[in-house]
């Protein structure tokens, strides 16, 4: 049985509407101008004079799964500044990267890979479109002089930001250090991002982090390599204990700020792109193969039922799309009983024969079903997929291959058995169980409790982003002539990697950003006109950009 990769996942490709009338005649013409007053834009009590922007891939602008200039000149902390400037504010400085490719080199090498673009169909990488770039940032031979005004450090947790040597080089190999954030640190490598935010005196900050303290466990599938965030600990260590000693030392000085909370990561598209059902007896690489696959299943599923759950049974339909297999690790583990009861089957020896092999490697092969098998059901509309599994799902996973054969099976069989989410079940780090999304919800509710009140207690202007993120998974927010929602490619809001916004979600954020400074700080920004055209905001960047 030979198995090749099958493509689950569509993207609906943009509809154009047309409007048209009968006749010329039936349509009354006439030109209207409208003149709409505003008041003239104030910034209330706020002084902008000296903004920066702290926190994390959000702040700095990235984008289709990387950081590039254009994307960074379109992150919403730099169009904040371009208004603030208007009434007050000064110069905004970003550590901008050296290309549009996006992506980082260390001495030469790349550590960070070049942006993905949109080939009409589904997301790729910039180089399936163009050819090999030369990714040019890189963070030991060029980085930019500061200070910067805008501290985003893709991928930094709230802890990161008072980790002195964050961003120094030499702890780069140790696992102690951000390449993004070793290109903000110049001659002070050891300086937290804290430390670079106050040195500058700030009168005015943002401070939007809390995303990855959950993202991280969360875009992991909850397999325990990138934990959550302790919700209580000391600063450096606990959310509460880090983000009330972020907050005391940015107000210490009477700066003021405008904060955000954390959204519900798992409505974004990264969770929401992949069915929990995508195999298609259609697919001619799956399709033939169903009955053999069901005959050999249907051997298990008798265990199954022996052991009393049957629910655990797996069977792919000849006339619908069929559920993946995955691994729950929250099921009683099974592995031992299943191999006893095959071994002890009178018939098992001649199931394994018909697989080419001898009677005698049957203890052999229920242990190694037993194994593979002990703990997986079929998925439910319950689980959700991280974006990267469409491009695993019905690929053979060449590790496993090698463990069977290492066993004792032939590599054509091996094959057979190493098929991700149909013969092999899907790992956890592709999948986020129930359990899993319920330990989401419970740290991103804590967390933003501590958010919300520290913001209330220091007088701080509140976005709350949460609730902006469910308006985009549940209808979409209208901006403008423009509506935008939170599915991938065709919503507008959210980038191709499904994680991050583009452009025109920034826009929409630096919105719900100065509305929040006006409750807060009297400013004017909404009634002056000055909230920006989300419609001037890119949703795609073109491959051959520069």
């Amino acid at each position: 049985m030979k198995m090749m990769k099958i493509k689950y996942i569509g993207f609906l490709a943009a509809l154009l509407v047309f409007a048209a009338c009968n006749d010329p005649e039936d349509v009354d013409i006439s030109e209207q101008i409208i003149e709409q007053e505003f008041e003239e834009l104030n910034a209330g009590s706020a002084d902008f004079s000296n903004y920066v922007a702290l926190g994390n891939s959000l702040t700095a602008g990235f984008t289709d799964g990387a950081l590039f200039q254009a994307s960074q000149n379109l992150s919403f902390p730099n169009i904040l500044s371009q208004k603030f400037a208007q009434i007050g504010g000064g110069s905004f400085s970003q550590p901008l990267t050296s290309d549009n490719f996006g992506g980082l080199a260390l001495a030469g090498t790349r550590i960070q890979n070049p942006r993905l673009v949109f080939n009409g169909s589904v997301p790729v990488g910039l180089e399936s479109l163009i050819g090999p770039v030369t990714v040019t940032t890189d963070i030991a031979l060029n980085n930019p002089a500061g200070p910067f005004n805008n501290l985003g450090v893709p991928g930094a947790k709230s802890f990161h930001l008072l980790a002195p040597g964050y961003g120094n080089l030499a702890n780069l190999q140790l696992g102690l250090a951000n390449p993004f954030f070793v290109r903000m640190t110049g001659s002070t490598p050891n300086a937290s991002v804290l430390e670079l935010a106050v040195g500058q005196a700030p009168t005015f900050f943002s401070l939007w982090i809390g995303n990855n303290d959950v993202l991280g466990y969360a875009t992991t599938g909850g397999d325990g390599t990138n934990p959550l965030t302790p919700v209580s600990g000391a600063p450096g260590v606990g959310f509460d204990g880090s983000y009330g000693a972020l907050i005391a030392t940015l107000t210490a000085g009477g700066a003021q700020g405008v904060v955000a909370n954390i959204p519900n990561v798992t409505s974004i598209p990264h969770f929401t792109t992949v069915p929990h059902n995508p195999l298609d007896p259609t697919n001619e690489t799956f399709g033939p193969l169903i009955p053999t696959l069901n005959g050999i299943f249907g051997q298990l599923n008798q265990v199954y039922a022996f052991l009393g759950v049957p629910e655990r049974s797996i069977e792919f339909s000849s006339t619908a799309a069929s559920e993946v297999v995955i691994r729950d690790e929250s099921l009683p583990d099974l592995s031992a009983q299943i191999a006893g009861v095959l071994a002890a089957s009178p018939t098992f020896p001649a199931f394994v024969e018909s697989f080419g092999l001898p009677a005698a490697a049957a203890p052999l092969v229920a242990g190694l079903l037993g194994n593979t098998y002990g703990q997986t059901r079929e998925a439910t509309e319950d689980d959700l997929f991280v974006l990267p599994s469409s491009a695993i799902i019905g690929t053979v996973n060449t590790a496993s291959v090698a463990a069977l054969m290492a066993q004792g099976l032939p590599q054509a069989l091996a094959g057979q058995f190493s098929v991700e989410g149909i013969t092999l079940p899907l790992a956890d780090k592709w999948v986020l169980l129930p359990s899993e999304q319920e330990e989401i919800a419970a740290a991103t509710t804590a967390f933003n409790s501590i958010i919300q009140a520290a913001a209330s207690q220091a007088g701080l202007a509140f976005v709350d982003a949460n609730a902006l993120l469910n308006q985009l998974a549940n209808g979409g927010i209208t901006s403008g002539q423009f509506t935008l929602t939170s599915n991938l490619v065709t919503g507008s809001a959210f980038s191709l990697d499904g994680v991050h916004p583009t452009a025109r979600g920034y826009a929409l954020i630096a919105n719900e950003f100065m509305k929040a400074i006006d409750a807060t700080y009297g400013s004017n920004f909404e009634a002056s006109g000055s909230f920006v055209n989300v419609g001037d905001y890119p949703t795609n960047y073109s491959p051959t950009l520069q």
